[in-house]
């Protein structure tokens, strides 16, 4: 029967205690990768050992299978099911037989990597498991990996060790990612009071990005904060299971990595630590709750990343469910971080801003929010504004009446007072349910839009300018580069 592995890159020494191995092993060993995800393919003790990877279960777990043992030369029949199997272009293979140097040489998109390892065997439950030093010319690491043929014992053995929280990644995909070559994906998500937003990017050898998921879902985590002061069992259910949800889709496409982060939701309520939990019962991972400096800082990363270099002074404000963060620098530099407990929900529900409303209401919430921004008074105009996050990104869809949203078109959409005003004004006149007809405007976002562009409204006078840019690149591309790039 073939047998589940799981195995994680850049493991503590520490895993298995002062517990002695029961067998230790040295071994020299020469890898072939690929530019793309394909067979393990290397060479020890002179033979050619290739496994092929039969399935992945919603644990993230791989089922491996050999395909192949056999010693050099190898015939073109064999040559041409390897490079298949690494799922490369097969030239004109017309010779009988073939050494390594015969299909790998003078290829870039083939790397032969020679390893030494030193392994450390242990059992753990019923699981083989393995601490082993890996040394390239490259760099070195440590990985961890348990074994069996039954997939629901090496989860417990995962667990057992403490390492449940990192995700299970194949020898190639970690050798990749060691010496840099080839593409790697990494998940990142970000645990907003309003949504929760899940974002994977490849990376290239040429350190480019490219998305893979992009999405978000509205599970409210800060429903009911402001008004009591604490998270509501409900929201911590609905946003723990939407978190474990993307975290197995993330396991499912091979991320090499995973990080999660709260903002200010998390920040203020005193019962943050039973979200945490739940999310780490139920898929392992650790939420880090970042300050509202930090919250700052990744935004203005992903915003200036994502948008042509500007000369001068620059403020970048991200505004949320919870809070919004403001960062202004100059030349590219950041000069100044600030966060504020200013959010969409907050006002939302002071003002019962879901529903339509007066006036006279939407000009009390707009004063209540001129007072809680007094962080930005007294600064000079910056040269430029730019702003992200949910309230931005579907007021730019609805100026451009996308029905289907296109990151690429809302990516340095402009949007000035008078677009704003009028905006303000059409959710004004509408009820949630009314507003969900608005071309542009994500359903979930409909009870707290108004309160959103109320935020957004008050941030340009406060600046003293007539326009923001607006950029779709959020605190989780930050995060993904800070972590990852």
């Amino acid at each position: 029967m073939n047998r589940w592995e799981w195995r994680t890159f850049g493991a503590a020494d520490d895993v298995f205690g002062d517990r002695p191995p029961e067998r230790v092993q040295e071994s020299d060993e020469l890898y072939v990768l690929s530019v793309a995800r394909g067979d393990t393919v290397k060479v020890r003790d002179g033979l050619m050992d290739v496994k092929r990877l039969e399935q992945v279960n919603d644990d993230g777990l791989e089922q491996w299978a050999p395909v192949l043992k056999a010693e050099f030369p190898l015939s073109a029949e064999q040559v041409r099911s390897i490079l298949e199997g690494l799922r490369v272009p097969v030239p004109q293979l017309d010779r009988a037989a073939y050494d390594l140097d015969d299909f790998v040489r003078g290829r870039s998109d083939l790397l032969a990597v020679p390893v030494h390892k030193h392994r450390s065997r242990y059992t753990v439950g019923d699981c083989m498991a393995e601490l082993t030093e890996v040394t390239t010319e490259h760099g070195s690491t440590r990985t961890v990996a348990v074994e069996s043929e039954h997939a629901d014992r090496v989860i417990a053995g995962v667990r057992r060790l403490g390492l449940a929280d990192r995700p299970n990644t194949s020898y190639p995909r970690g050798l990749k990612a060691l010496i840099g070559f080839g593409a790697g994906r990494y998940a990142v998500i970000d645990v907003g009071t309003n949504s929760v937003k899940f974002h994977i990017g490849e990376r290239s050898a040429d350190a480019a990005w490219d998305t893979v998921v992009d999405r978000a879902e509205v599970t409210r985590l800060g429903d009911g904060l402001d008004e009591g002061g604490r998270l509501q069992a409900g929201a911590i259910e609905r946003t723990a299971d939407a978190v474990a949800g993307m975290v197995a889709e993330a396991k499912r496409a091979g991320v090499l990595a995973i990080a999660a982060v709260g903002t200010a939701g998390l920040r203020i309520a005193p019962n943050a630590a039973d979200f945490i939990d739940a999310v780490r019962a139920r898929c392992g991972i650790e939420v880090e709750v970042i300050p509202g400096e930090e919250e700052a800082r990744l935004a203005y990363l992903a915003a200036t990343s994502a948008l042509p270099a500007a000369r001068g002074a620059r403020a970048v404000f991200d505004t949320g469910g919870g809070s919004s963060q403001f960062t202004f620098g100059r030349d590219g530099q950041v000069h100044e971080q600030v966060s504020v407990p200013v959010g969409a929900v907050r006002y939302t529900e002071r003002y019962g801003l879901a529903e339509a409303v007066g006036e006279d209401v939407v000009q009390d919430a707009l004063s209540a929010i001129d007072r809680d921004l007094t962080a930005l008074e007294g600064r000079a105009t910056p040269d430029a504004v730019v702003g992200l996050g949910g309230a931005l990104t579907n007021m730019a869809a609805v100026k451009h009446e996308l029905a289907t949203y296109d990151p690429d078109v809302v990516q340095g959409t402009v949007l000035d007072r008078t677009e704003i005003d009028r905006q303000l004004e059409l959710y004004r006149t509408r009820g949630a349910d009314e507003r969900r007809a608005i071309v542009g405007l994500q359903r979930g976002r409909a009870d707290v839009i108004l309160a959103g562009t109320c935020i957004v409204r008050v941030v340009l006078a406060k600046l003293g300018t007539d326009s923001v840019t607006v950029s779709d690149h959020g605190l989780r591309h930050g995060l993904l580069v800070d972590r990852f790039g």
